[in-house]
């Protein structure tokens, strides 16, 4: 097993790929969420790599026009399917054995995915995928907020500061007006990502971190009983938990196995 660095052609622009070989004949293409690039925050993503190419499949990296190493503008999630597609075609070209290669994104990254319907990838990880067109709204959403009391009504103590008055009851009672209401209405974004993989007849797994806000409100412009939807509780967004982390690792590995 190796690292190689490498550049490609995407429109007249020069990307920069990271390419981990292995034997296997099925490998991974991971795409970078919001303007991070291919190495991941704390180098996650390389870390990520090198472990799953340890268990025997390649794994390709990039950055997309305008981000990192790559040349170009950069024009956003929405409009990176260009970029996915000519990171695929370069990942087959420097690795002609490969039969099947599986896409896997966190964030927006899973957005792009979904919009660019799949592109012509085997199969799909969509991790935490990005919903929301307000960001200035930190708002969380009803599910997150019922949860939360749900986990404090297990709490002894929580229930006995509510007793003796050690509980702020206007603030209580703005919560449960909150949580009480209904999930809000699907965004546009929401709607364009279901309709990108509508036609999409290959398998998809979504992965959700628990304790991450852009996986509930994800839930909150979703089935939530879409049987492709896996979860693991207590996991932050980047999965940085050691027992989320290994989950991760596990679903992503699954995937590839079969």
């Amino acid at each position: 097993m190796s690292r190689l660095s490498l550049t490609f052609e995407c429109q007249g622009s020069c990307l920069a790929g990271t390419f981990d070989t292995a034997p296997g004949t099925t490998g991974l293409l991971i795409v970078s969420g919001g303007n991070e690039v291919r190495a991941g925050t704390f180098s996650g993503q390389a870390k990520l790599a090198a472990k799953l190419a340890g268990a025997g499949f390649p794994v390709f990296r990039f950055d997309r026009r305008g981000i990192g190493d790559s040349d170009g503008e950069n024009r956003g999630f929405t409009k990176s399917r260009k970029d996915i597609a000519a990171a695929i075609e370069a990942f087959r070209a420097i690795n002609p054995q490969m039969t099947r290669v599986i896409g896997f994104g966190n964030c927006d990254a899973a957005s792009a995915l979904m919009l660019a319907g799949g592109t012509d990838l085997d199969g799909l990880i969509l991790s935490n995928p990005w919903t929301i067109e307000d960001e200035s709204d930190d708002t969380p959403p009803p599910s997150a907020v019922r949860s939360r009391y749900v986990e404090k009504l297990k709490n002894p103590k929580e229930i006995w500061r509510l007793l003796t008055g050690g509980v702020d009851l206007r603030k209580l009672f703005g919560g449960l007006k909150q949580a009480a209401s209904g999930s809000s209405e699907t965004t546009g974004l929401a709607q364009d990502m279901a309709a990108g993989i509508a036609a999409y007849d290959k398998p998809v797994s979504i992965l959700l971190a628990s304790s991450d806000r852009t996986a509930q409100v994800f839930l909150e412009n979703w089935n939530a009983n879409d049987p492709r939807i896996r979860s693991c509780e207590g996991a932050s967004h980047a999965y940085v938990e050691p027992h989320a982390r290994e989950w991760l690792e596990q679903q992503i590995l699954e995937v590839l196995r079969a």
